[in-house]
């Protein structure tokens, strides 16, 4: 109770204590009324947070917050009244109850905390047809005939904004649950699949297009804002960065390919690429134009480099070449043994003895730094909000075509289908299917290609930002707002340090399976 007091205080005025014959009280406005709640029903009062979206939510729910590592939902109030939405300001605060775990409700202005003699509470009888009295406890009469003070229910409030949800605002369990991390980790040990494909990420480098096997790629992140250079290093090297704790040697595939030089930009991604196995292994940074595809392709159409070409040495880092659309796009299949020489790359690390203690204390396990409680996600864009899918889910990332061919008679928010090498593939519009607003086509959206029991379908997402490694520390269960974002969005990814939180998605739940079916009818 002390704390609370005190956070409370940092923000409001308190004329009194508590008396035995007394209530204390949190006085807030939501539009021209007047509201109260009991002192000791608030956590904390919080100015207005970053907050992130969530698609198929409650319409009372403003969205997430990041209350210190916690995942904080936050409702509004004026929804809940029925009262017209306004822009905050600097008098909007969230106070913040505990109902089993935080909930933050959007108030316009928080007044003070007042003692209010038992007396002077009313029931809500009289009032009954001006607002819904179901939210309330009671009201305080105005001594000095001012205006009146409701008495909210906070639980009631909460029980309202998520009525559509039979297990209100409970935290998912994790560990052995649906959705832990063990029976997340078998789900992925059991969906990994080799067969007749090769899976690749494709990059460009001066208009020209690579692409690495996924396995030797351990994450695409963004270029740091600062690179601390290397003395007596290769004209290639850029420096190092850190990386969640750990030394990263960057290279920069233009310079080592003998290619114009050209200034970082925003479309610039670090590869992260991993060089042998066990306790010698490495991780090298690879700076590219741009990251453009997740490609699953055939082994068929993949030719070993022309001896006539291999035998050039400024061509030894390429070791095949792959043949799409019939041979009109090439892409060179990079080899990263062939790229880097170890020797060369610990010289770089051990050059920057200033962080090289740091490092070898994240490397002890002999695996550079990598693991065993971190997954692997593809991170994409939709509308302001960051989504997150395990990446063994992405069967490949393509563009989107110019025209997608419609389909009659099938769900809103399937876009059409296309041919994808031979195959014909539905494509979802995801904003669509999130009931968020459409946008026009651009070059930045991409389609994701997930195996959703059984059938292959894509989906369209504003912009893939990276390939990640994500603590499970900072993976969290995803509050119950709804029954359906339950379904779809299981776990969260706060990840603090970054101020980013990032939805997880279940690919499984993307589609019903009235949806999947009409999907499998589309693509016949």
């Amino acid at each position: 109770m002390s704390d609370v007091a005190e956070m409370a205080r940092d923000e409001l005025t308190a004329d009194a204590v508590d008396a035995g014959d007394a209530r204390q009280l949190v006085i807030f406005h939501v539009s021209d009324e007047m509201f109260a709640v009991p002192l000791d029903e608030v956590r904390e009062i919080i100015r207005m947070p970053e907050i992130v979206h969530v698609p198929l939510s409650p319409t009372a729910l403003e969205g997430m917050a990041n209350l210190r590592g916690i995942v904080l939902p936050v409702i509004r109030l004026r929804e809940i009244f029925g009262m017209s939405a306004v822009e905050r300001n600097d008098s909007t605060r969230v106070v913040i109850f505990d109902q089993g775990r935080p909930i933050g409700m959007v108030v316009d202005r928080v007044a003070n905390v007042v003692t209010v003699e038992n007396d002077r509470i009313e029931a809500v009888d009289p009032i009954k047809g001006t607002i819904d009295t179901d939210l309330l406890t009671g009201m305080i009469k105005a001594s000095d005939g001012g205006a009146m003070i409701m008495i909210l229910d906070a639980g009631e409030v909460v029980a309202r904004a998520f009525h559509s949800v039979g297990k209100v605002m409970k935290p998912a369990m994790g560990g052995g649950g649906p959705g832990g991390p063990e029976n997340q980790r078998k789900g992925q040990a059991e969906t990994a699949d080799g067969g007749d494909e090769s899976q690749m990420v494709s990059f460009e480098v001066a208009g020209q297009e690579y692409a690495l096997p996924i396995e030797q790629v351990q994450e695409i992140v963004q270029v740091p804002e600062q690179i601390t250079k290397v003395p007596n290093t290769p004209s290639h090297v850029l420096g190092v960065m850190t990386l969640r704790n750990r030394l990263l040697p960057l290279v920069s595939l233009r310079t080592m390919f003998g290619l114009p030089s050209q200034d970082a930009s925003d479309t610039n991604k670090i590869v992260v690429v991993s060089l042998g196995t066990g306790a010698s292994a490495l991780s090298v940074g690879v700076m590219m134009d741009c990251v453009k595809e997740v490609l699953r392709v055939p082994w068929s159409v993949i030719d070993p480099m022309p001896a006539l070409l291999s035998r050039d040495g400024n061509l030894g880092e390429i070791r095949s070449i792959c043949r799409l659309d019939d041979g009109k796009r090439l892409v060179s299949i990079l080899s990263s043994e062939r790229m880097f020489n170890t020797g060369e790359i610990r010289a770089v690390i051990d050059g920057d003895g200033g962080e090289k203690t740091a490092m070898n204390d994240d490397t002890a396990d002999g695996r550079d730094g990598v693991l065993d409680d971190e997954e692997q996600f593809v991170i994409f864009r939709l509308m302001n909000e960051e989504y997150g899918v395990p990446i063994q889910s992405v069967r490949e990332i393509v563009r989107v075509p110019d025209e997608l061919t419609r389909v009659p008679r099938t769900p809103d928010f399937l876009e059409g289908v296309v041919n994808l090498r031979g195959v014909v593939l539905p494509v979802v519009d995801q904003r669509r299917r999130f009931g968020l607003a459409t946008m026009e086509r651009n070059d930045r959206q991409r389609i994701m290609v997930y195996t959703i029991r059984g059938v292959r379908t894509g989906f369209i997402v504003d912009q893939v930002l990276e390939v990640r490694r994500i603590p499970a520390s900072v993976i969290g269960p995803s509050p119950i707002l709804s029954d359906e974002q339950q379904r779809l969005i299981r776990r969260v990814a706060n990840i603090e340090t970054q101020h980013r939180m990032i939805l997880l998605l279940d690919t499984d739940q993307l589609l019903d399976s009235l949806e999947l079916s009409a999907a499998t009818q589309a693509a016949r």
